[in-house]
């Protein structure tokens, strides 16, 4: 008789974007990780489990702006099961806003007249539209594209920020991210969802960044250091009197340096959004 294979579970009280967190988890056994009911679990081989991998968890929660889940964490050892089955059930579509949903292949929705609909089947990667930070830029972008604009969307992910402004009307979105899982995950997004050279998918950072291109939105939905270890070079890419900067990932606490730090390159302070105790703020070249 075969002993059946036993799993870690590692339960959070609390939803955050599972997907996001799977990409900064870099050691063996990892299943899989999912939202339900409330809660975030993740899932380890248990013959691969040690305890290093709560460190790894602990710098991946961190990373993504939560900082105190991994005190509340429950672990615990759980028999095999259908992972397809819970994966499939537990990823359902997001609607955000009034008409733009974001969904798995495998589970259709009823579109409204001029919708906004971007397949995608979570994958190892960065976020799939789960997190606060993502939506609100998704809200603010629908209201503010008006046809034509060209977008910049510094870590892009899995690019669900510049495909957004694309099927909002702009005319060109360029996406860059240093890391090359989210590279080759938003490339394959792009492809699956019918876009083509309108959308270009870079490995770059921002200071690496080669391009004489200015832009008419500037996206960043990043982590505080990471803005202000970069927001200097947000000024090289804007128009004058023109180009809207809009900026998540930021924590009330962040706002004000955030803003100040802004604002001493040119840029104007124009209003903010707030969501599940993110902020997502405007500024105006």
């Amino acid at each position: 008789m075969t002993n059946q294979k036993r799993y870690i579970e590692l339960q959070f009280p609390l939803v955050f974007d599972a997907g996001e967190i799977v990409g900064f988890i870099d050691v063996p056994g990892f299943v899989g990780a999912w939202n339900d009911n409330g809660q975030t679990k993740l899932y380890w081989d248990a013959t691969k489990w040690s305890d290093n991998v709560i460190e790894h968890i602990q710098y991946a929660l961190r990373h993504i702006g939560v900082d105190d889940a991994s005190t509340k964490m429950l672990v615990r050892e759980v028999p095999d099961k259908d992972w397809n089955e819970i994966w499939n059930a537990s990823v359902v579509p997001i609607w955000i806003g009034h008409r733009i949903v974001i969904r798995p292949s495998w589970h259709p929705v009823t579109m409204p007249q001029k919708g906004i609909e971007l397949i995608l089947d979570p994958k190892q990667a960065f976020g799939t539209g789960h997190h606060a930070t993502t939506q609100l830029l998704v809200e603010w972008l629908d209201e503010l594209i008006k046809g034509g604009e060209e977008i910049l969307d510094i870590g892009t992910g899995s690019g669900i920020l510049a495909m957004v402004a694309l099927r909002c009307g702009a005319h060109s979105a360029l996406g860059i991210d240093p890391d090359q899982t989210a590279l080759e995950c938003a490339t394959g997004y792009a492809k699956e969802n019918g876009f083509s050279t309108e959308l270009v998918l870079k490995r770059s950072s921002l200071a690496e960044l080669c391009t004489t291109r200015v832009f008419d939105v500037i996206l960043a939905n990043l982590d505080k250091d990471t803005i202000l270890s970069s927001y200097r070079a947000f000024t090289k890419f804007m128009i004058p009197s023109r180009s809207v900067l809009l900026l998540s990932g930021i924590l009330s606490a962040d706002r004000l340096e955030i803003q100040s730090a802004l604002v001493a390159e040119g840029w104007s302070p124009t209003t903010e959004r707030e969501k599940d105790g993110w902020i997502a703020m405007a500024f105006s070249s």
